[in-house]
This record gives structure tokens, sequence and C-alpha cells, in this order.
């Protein structure tokens, strides 16, 4: 199949001559069993969790099939899972001083997140996250015995590093150690991190002593238009850290597998990781992740093509069905941040805990009631988020297009 969409500022024509995103149908879709399509009753199209509509990669269904056959199920080993980020970094982002001695598996990026922030502060410590910003930060921060602090991101969705150093300054007065959990590139925004936004992180870091954590699972969806730079590879990032891991990119959330990469003065750190930490991934999840880097990116390269399309689509749905909604197309991701304050559902933000389908108000909750569609709920990302809505766009066309249709809908109803 063939797509072409115009040329527009958010890069040069895209042409997509075959689309993950179009492999399966919706009563395909309907037969899963996992998290998003099983939630809501089969009536609602589900645009919500950060899972894709698609099928896996040949090359990582191909290395699952073989081990099954082979009976390979046992714990996983050796440095197999970080050879093949070194490699798939070194291509894709010119990343080319990663030490696999500063390498680490762990079990998910999130788990991976808490066991770092323990490495670097201690129970009653700051972290400081920029919100509105990915909603499991707010469980998983406080319920290990951190506190967060809020650094707003700036109108156009940006880090605002005046209100960076001002939370650091916040933080440090509160606190003995200070740790900086950033998201790059940024959920639920889209926002890619520029290499000078990146740099004066880097700066603010080193003066206020923060140890800056990077979560940069989305780094594989970067889109036509954005460059990734990855933490690390700044100046006066040698003290911080980088979480990773295919599960995004392509698809793998159900195959547990991740990695920490350490800055030069952060390996004695990384050292101090447990060993049940480290021993924690699925040996399935390994496979399928170091498949991922090693023989995935043709495929990657066609999910890109394929989302870069949905992003104009979308962005042409929502000015047909929604034209009161603003929206800044994403750099990254597969998810749109909808700013829905216009149609009047505002609600009180969430800023601690977390839940998923059972945790919608404002515009999310008057999307699934009148329109059946889910969407997430912007409240339960922090300060920013109220009336608005992540949206799941890595999905068919003809899910996408549906599914706006009902939601202009919906909001013209709920008027």
């Amino acid at each position: 199949m063939l797509n072409t969409s115009e040329g527009s500022d958010l890069g040069p024509p895209i042409t997509v001559h075959w689309n993950p995103l179009e492999d399966l149908t919706l009563e395909q879709l309907r037969r899963r069993g996992s998290m998003k399509w099983a939630t809501y009753p089969a009536d609602v199209l589900p645009l919500w969790v950060a899972d894709m509509d698609v099928r896996l990669a040949p090359a990582i269904a191909s290395a699952l099939h073989q081990a099954i056959d082979d009976g390979d199920t046992g714990y996983p080993a050796g440095t197999g899972l970080a050879e093949a980020f070194k490699g798939f970094a070194a291509r894709r982002w010119q990343w080319n001083d990663i030490d696999l001695d500063r390498v680490a598996r762990i079990p998910d990026v999130m788990m991976g997140a808490v066991q770092v922030l323990r490495l670097v502060t201690e129970p009653g410590d700051a972290v400081v996250v920029n919100t509105p910003v990915y909603a499991p930060y707010f469980a998983f921060v406080p319920n290990d015995g951190r506190k967060i602090v809020e650094a707003p991101l700036g109108d156009e969705g940006r880090i605002d590093l005046d209100a960076l150093s001002e939370a650091f300054q916040r933080a440090r007065a509160s606190s003995r150690s200070v740790a900086y959990l950033l998201c790059n590139p940024h959920n639920p925004t889209g926002t890619v991190h520029t290499a000078e936004e990146l740099r004066g992180v880097a700066e603010l870091a080193r003066r206020h002593g923060v140890r800056v954590v990077a979560d940069e699972i989305h780094a594989p969806l970067v889109l036509p238009g954005a460059t990734f730079t990855p933490y690390l590879s700044v100046p006066g990032a040698e003290d911080a850290f980088s979480l990773t891991s295919a599960a995004k990119g392509w698809n793998l959330a159900g195959l547990k597998a991740a990695l920490v990469v350490a800055g030069p003065e952060a390996a004695a750190d990384l050292h101090c990781l447990p060993a049940e930490v480290i021993l924690g991934s699925s040996y399935l999840g390994v496979i399928a992740h170091t498949a991922a880097f090693t023989a995935g990116e043709d495929w990657l390269d066609s999910l890109i093509a394929g989302l870069a399309a949905n992003r104009v689509l979308l962005t042409q749905l929502i000015t047909e069905h929604l034209p009161e909604v603003t929206f800044k197309a994403p750099e990254a991701t597969y998810l749109a941040w909808l700013d829905c304050r216009a149609l009047g559902f505002e609600v009180e933000e969430k800023t601690e805990g977390i839940a998923f389908a059972s945790d919608l108000a404002g515009p999310a909750k008057m999307f699934l009631d009148e329109g059946r569609v889910a969407v997430s709920s912007g409240h339960i990302f922090g300060s920013g988020g109220s009336g608005h809505v992540r949206l799941n766009y890595a999905t068919s066309g003809a899910i996408l297009s549906e599914a706006l249709r009902r939601m202009g809908q919906a909001a013209h109803t709920a008027r």
C-alpha cells in the first residue's frame, strides 16, 4: 500500500510503501487480551495506554520462535543486549562512547528509574520532574519515599531553564540529595529536547549538585523534523544515568527488559545496583529487545513513516472534527497532547497516585461516555494537565478517523 501525505512544516512529503500500523483489522485487534484492548467494552475505541496496534517485527518474532522451538527459556546471561544497544545508538544517534562496563540490565525503565533514584537519593529527598509528565512518576517516586518537586514546562511545551533552576533551589532547600527525572523525549507532549536545551540542563544540574536520571524509552521514535540527543552525550552529564529499552519503539511492553547506562562519573554508583535488579529481566524479553536493536531497524523505519503519516492525518482530523481543540504536533512518540480546555471540562489536577481506566475525568470522561473513545485523562499528568487528553495515534488510519469523528460528535453533544 502506498500512502503519501502533503508536505508541511512537519517535514517533507511522507511516502509509506508498507505501514505496520495498517496490518491488523479492528476485528483482529479486539481479540487481544492485553490492557489496551481488554479494559473497555467492545464498542469503545481504545486510544489511551502506550501500546501500538502492530504485529511483532519479523526479526523479533523469528528470534522468539527459535527460542521457544529450542526450549531456550532459562535465565538471561551475558552482554548481548548491551552490545546490541551500543551498536544501535552508534548507528542511529552517533553516540559512540558507550562503555559496556557502565551498562546494566534492568527489568524495565520505570523500575530501573526507582532503583537508580535509590542509588543517588535517600527517603524523603526530592525528585524534580517537568510537568505535565508521564503519570506513573507520581506513583512510583512517592511510593518509594521520595517527594516530587514540579518544574512546569514552558508555554511551548519545552524545558523552562529558569523554572528548572528555581525547582532545583526549592528541592535543595529541603533535601540532602536531589535528583532530576528527565523525560527525553517528553511524554505526553512528544517534545524532543534539543542539544542546546540539554546542555543547559547539565549546567544547571552541576551548579546545584543535582543528579540527572534520563528516561529515554521513546528515543527510537523520533519523527521527521527532529533529532534526538542522548543526555549522556552532552558536556556536563558525566555523573548522570540514561534508562533505555526497545519496549516503545518495537511494542514490547509485555517482554520485560531494559538497560541503564551510567556516565563515567556514575560508574561506581551503578556497581551498587542490587543483583536481584540485574537478574530481573525476562530472558525472552532480552532476546526480543536484542533482536530489535540488531535486526529491527528496517521495521522501525517503516513504523516511523507510518506514524509521521498519522501525525499529518491527526492534524487534519482535529481541524475537521474538533476545531476548538489546540494541538502542537509531537516531534517524537506516538502520543498527542490535546488541549481541550475550550470545550469546558477542566478538573482538579492529580499529583499523587495513579490509575488507568478508573481515573478518567474532564474531557477524557466525556469522550468515553459520549463518544465511546478511550483516551488518557490529562489531570493525572500533573500541573498543566487539566483540560487536556493524551491520545495514542499508533493505530490504523481507519480507526483514527472513526475515533476523531466520534470525539467531535461527543463534544458537540455534550455542549
